[in-house]
């Protein structure tokens, strides 16, 4: 009878076990799951209301208008007196300075208002409020080995994604939670020229509280952190 209780003990140990083993598209499609059970992404057509915080600087206020049907995308941004504009409808874009389009080239130069600028705002937005959806995008490497690993005492399954040297160069981390599959943390790293992590760049992001938006479970709030040393950089705030 002893040795028939320790069999089923192994037994049940190795099916928690195997329970447990995930790979790392299988992790990615139970979070996108949890995050957009009704596949809303694809057809997003929403704004948001952001408010960055920031040590020692004016808060800036943000609404950011994402309709990815129609490849258009708004930011209007203000901190202190000053109000920038970005619109990208398609391929035309538009500037504004405090509600002008004739802006000098002087104000340009102080301001780095250009077109370039306003790809970089459509890409930072449309990635990070995109998550985890966006890793489903053409040019991401997903890891398939998924670590257990503990994050400020709270254990979590993480996932590794790297992306084509055509996208980009960083690699990112992604922490869920190992019930929920909610994506709680996200960390980027540099990399040398060999691809290879540089451990003293990048940053971590905790995400805390939950808005839906369009019937897509995002991240409340973001806090930014320095890898290197744990500095705080800001928040932003999101309302919808």
């Amino acid at each position: 009878m002893k040795y028939y209780y320790i069999i089923i003990i192994t037994l049940l140990s190795l099916q928690s076990l195997f329970s447990q083993e995930i790979t790392g598209q299988e992790l990615l499609q139970n979070a996108i799951s949890y995050h957009d059970p009704n596949n809303n992404w694809l057809d997003f057509n929403g704004e948001f209301l952001i408010t960055m915080k920031t040590p020692n600087n004016p808060t800036r206020e943000s609404r950011v208008v994402i309709n990815l049907p129609s490849e258009f995308f708004y930011v209007k941004a203000k901190r202190d007196s000053t109000t920038t504009e970005y619109t990208l409808d398609k391929t035309d874009c538009i500037i504004k300075l405090n509600g002008a389009v004739d802006i000098s080239e002087e104000n340009k130069k102080k301001h780095n208002l250009n077109c370039e600028r306003a790809n970089l705002y459509k890409n930072y937005y449309t990635y990070l409020y995109g998550l985890p959806m966006k890793l489903n995008d053409e040019g991401t490497i997903i890891h398939d080995d998924v670590e257990r690993k503990s994050f400020k005492g709270k254990e979590y399954l993480v996932l590794k994604v790297a992306y084509d040297k055509s996208v980009g160069s960083d690699v990112w981390y992604f922490y869920f939670d190992p019930d929920s599959y909610a994506m709680e943390i996200y960390q980027f790293y540099k990399t040398d020229s060999n691809g290879t992590v540089k451990l003293d760049t990048g940053e971590y992001i905790l995400l805390t509280d939950t808005t839906v938006v369009n019937g897509i479970k995002l991240p409340r709030d973001r806090a930014w952190y320095y890898n290197k040393d744990d500095k705080y950089l800001g928040t932003d705030f999101l309302e919808n």
